[in-house]
């Protein structure tokens, strides 16, 4: 608690430093005092000192790992709470087992296939390429690649797989589908046809990765995989970086081997500055921004706004899944 008697909370990873505006905070201000944090700290110590004083944290999906020595190590958490309802890097089931509640929110889900189609139509369609072009005073440059009649591969085909699908369909592309569990009745129902991942990877035009990030899933894109993609093929990471083999993936551009790399997420973030994504010319990189749109923002500190008043009500909260 503060000198005035309320509980501190303390928000992470605040990039654009819009927490503050995007929540209800006066509803919980007579009870609490709010510190968002803009800046991303890699050291677990510096981390750990920063976070000493404060009996409530709010974590943005996983830009900041919280697992047990950390938990440990801040004796006055009483309440955690993250956007969405599963945190890969959160070690969630420790925490409960220490008498800390951890809660979720909801989450948008239609940026991160917006985002999706944005790279992707970006690569076809030589969009950096014809924009410089224009813009140093030149014309056409090249010819465009066609969707329609051309193979997409979508490896997990949960809530936003189906939703890349279904603009696929609306493009007139073939569709092939690839997840571990995934059955040939779902896949049909969204529009996809169920292939085997090295069918996928040698077949497809383009691929994109909608997996959820797990123990069976890290580095699911690797040398072996990229060895099978077609020259030109275009592989598309708007999930989670650790589903691909970034080393692999690096070696592949550098070498040629594919057509393209359009990624979102990454092994570490902020992505280093001198980090090859930064410049390799057959890469399209953004800052991890399929899930940042006002309307997912709003409904993130809306809620995080909720669970802490809920929490301090006595009243129950969202609680979020275990991670393994």
């Amino acid at each position: 608690m503060n000198a005035r008697g309320k509980l501190r909370v303390a928000v992470l990873d605040d990039y654009q430093g819009v927490a503050l505006r995007c929540g209800p905070w006066s509803r919980v201000a007579d009870e609490v005092e709010v510190t968002s944090f803009s800046d991303h700290l890699h050291d677990r110590t510096a981390l750990i000192e920063r976070l000493q004083a404060f009996d409530i944290v709010c974590l943005m999906r996983e830009r900041t790992a919280f697992d047990a020595g950390i938990i440990d190590a801040l004796p006055r958490l009483k309440l955690i709470v993250s956007t969405a309802m599963w945190n890969a890097v959160l070690d969630s089931a420790h925490a409960v087992s220490r008498g800390i509640c951890v809660s979720g929110t909801d989450s948008a889900g239609n940026g991160t296939p917006e985002l999706t189609w944005l790279l992707l139509l970006a690569y076809a369609r030589h969009f950096r390429e014809e924009t410089t072009s224009v813009r140093s005073g030149g014309w056409m440059t090249g010819l465009g690649m066609d969707l329609q009649g051309s193979t997409l591969g979508i490896l997990g085909l949960g809530y936003i797989g189906a939703r890349v699908a279904k603009v696929a369909n609306a493009f007139g592309m073939r569709v092939l589908a690839h997840s571990q569990n995934l059955t040939a009745e779902r896949a049909s129902a969204a529009g996809a046809t169920l292939v085997s991942k090295a069918e996928l990877m040698s077949q497809s035009d383009f691929i994109t990765i909608h997996l959820k990030l797990s123990a069976r899933t890290r580095c699911f894109v690797g040398a072996a995989e990229l060895a099978l993609m077609k020259p030109r093929g275009f592989l598309i990471n708007t999930s989670r970086g650790q589903l691909v083999d970034e080393p692999a993936v690096i070696d592949a551009l550098r070498a040629q081997r594919i057509g393209g790399f359009g990624v979102d997420a990454y092994d570490i973030e902020p992505l280093p500055v001198d980090h090859p994504f930064r410049t390799l010319p057959n890469v399209i990189a953004t800052p991890h921004v399929g899930y940042v749109t006002e309307r997912a923002y709003q409904l993130f500190y809306e809620q995080i706004v909720d669970d802490i008043r809920a929490w301090l009500d006595g009243r129950p909260v969202r609680l979020m899944g275990l991670a393994p």
